[in-house]
């Protein structure tokens, strides 16, 4: 294809794409106030996130390997219809568990905009070619996670909209992506015999990661580290994933290729984008709560806040991608977002309720250059390596760890968030010789119907423990860094596919 013709089908892709970041983007700011106002648990904040994460995660190796059969075009339109209708079933939650279930249902979709977006883009362009394209990606993703926590803000601060159009908002948008890809995607489909799609294993991974995350959200919560509950869950998670591995090793078309994830640079381009998966998602989610409900500022300053993350992301990603295309190397770049990546949590993990906003904002900056930097070359690192008769499964591969890593990332530090700052809550309300239940049934992310002295205290808990989180997030980004340090330097090549 020609560079016009490219950049043609490439604008339904980039709606795609921008429908599928602002999705969670948009929600990110105005989540404290919605779960405030379905009077939610931070359990329950997690698990909004978590729920999308999870089926995301558990779909996206399924679109991936459709895509190496299937026509790739009408698996992207079916995403966007289910991505429509979990926004729009979400928006009429009435409770928070309403609100969990229709999140996990919109997650299928954006499950499959993930995998398939980089699946049609490595169709059309070599690896080579690819990393200005990428730079179009990049923007595109910081375009959405700029705009969108602030829009997401706006929505839930104006009155005669609320929070409810921040799930609304991004139908229309989908829609006008499903005509523009009719007009403008045109790619052949190969269709293969025999065909075989591995919903066993998607099954044992999804049920084996969900055992485990249901696991983590409750531990030393309602029951012991150690106790029958844990052993018994922690037990049926391991033998589910065993399971799962030895389905992989015999079944004739794996959801996760085994013999692909197995070579030196798809293994360890997952086990980066794994590390950077928990540590981005784990870290960012929190974000938008800390500078709500820690720091008192509203939804759409909030977003307004979070600006130097984003502005760090499309400014890395665009120059990076460029300099990529020219020089044809790819591992160094790689290597310093991860650095950079630590260096970023490191500072946030020195942040409390009374920070000055210029360390957060120097912390958001480097954490956003250093996403920029690594997120995306590391899904084009195993792209350079595998034929593209596998392109959909090996980048589904590594999309799906990614993702895990996240849903993982959300999961744990929500837990250690939720069990921190339920300690310092405790703390402060009896050393201000308050009871224990503070605002009664009130959740405490619902700031506006706490009385003053509780307030107080709950702003300090939350402010203060979220250093906490970007300090484990530091921690788990190392591993990155050691992953894309023993890469092995190659070359992106020029064609499409590998040479015989």
């Amino acid at each position: 294809m020609g560079h016009r013709q490219v950049l043609r089908a490439l604008s339904g892709l980039l709606l795609v794409l921008f429908v599928a970041m602002i999705s969670s983007t948009i929600v990110s700011t105005a989540l404290p106030q919605i779960i405030g106002a379905l009077n939610g648990s931070q359990t329950q904040y997690t698990w909004v996130v978590t729920a999308t994460l999870l089926t995301a995660t558990a779909s996206t190796p399924i679109w991936g390997k459709l895509a190496d059969l299937y026509s790739k075009k009408l698996l992207v339109q079916c995403t966007i219809v289910i991505f429509v209708l979990g926004s729009v079933i979400s928006g009429f939650a009435q409770d928070a568990g309403q609100l969990i279930a229709a999140r996990a249902f919109q997650g299928l979709g954006v499950g499959g905009l993930q995998a398939l977006v980089q699946v049609v883009i490595a169709a059309m362009i070599p690896p080579r070619e690819r990393g200005r394209y990428n730079g179009l990606l990049g923007g595109v993703m910081a375009l959405a996670t700029v705009s969108g926590p602030l829009l997401g803000g706006v929505i839930a601060d104006t009155d005669w909209l609320g929070w409810r159009w921040c799930f609304f908002v991004g139908v229309p948008i989908a829609l006008v992506a499903l005509v523009v890809l009719q007009r403008t995607l045109h790619l052949p489909t190969e269709r293969r015999e025999n065909v075989h799609i591995d919903y066993v294993g998607s099954a044992l991974i999804a049920a084996g990661v969900s055992v485990l995350l249901i696991w983590i959200s409750f531990v030393d919560g309602s029951f012991a580290w150690l106790s029958w509950q844990t052993a018994a869950m922690v037990g049926v998670s391991v033998v589910l994933l065993g399971v799962a591995v030895w389905w992989e090793r015999r079944t004739v078309e794996p959801v996760v290729p085994l013999d692909i994830i197995r070579q030196r640079t798809p293994a360890l381009a997952i086990l980066a984008s794994l590390a950077v998966g928990m540590a981005m998602f784990g870290g960012a989610v929190f974000l938008g709560q800390y500078f709500q409900i820690g720091r008192g500022y509203s939804a759409t300053e909030a977003g307004l806040l979070t600006i130097p993350m984003m502005a760090g992301v499309l400014v890395s990603s665009t120059v990076v991608g460029q300099l990529i295309t020219r020089t044809g190397r790819i591992k160094p770049y790689i290597l310093a977002g991860t650095v950079v990546l630590v260096a970023g949590f490191g500072v946030l993990a020195t942040i409390d309720h009374e920070t000055s906003m210029l360390i957060v904002s120097a912390g958001m900056l480097l954490v956003g250059v250093g996403v920029g930097m690594s997120m995306q070359n590391l899904v084009l690192a195993v792209q350079n390596t595998v034929s593209l008769r596998d392109i959909g499964a090996a980048s589904a591969s590594i999309t799906f760890f990614r993702s895990l890593g996240g849903t993982i990332g959300v999961s744990v530090l929500g837990a250690l968030l939720a069990h921190r700052v339920d300690d310092s809550i405790d703390r402060g309300l009896t050393a201000a010789g308050l009871p224990a239940s503070g605002g009664d049934d009130t959740s405490s992310l619902n700031l506006a119907a706490l009385p003053e002295p509780v307030r107080d205290i709950v702003q300090g808990a939350y402010g203060d423990a979220t250093g906490h989180i970007f300090l484990i997030s530091a921690a788990i980004a190392v591993i990155g860094v050691l992953a894309a340090a023993a890469l092995k330097p190659a070359p992106l090549r020029q064609s499409l596919d590998i040479e015989p």
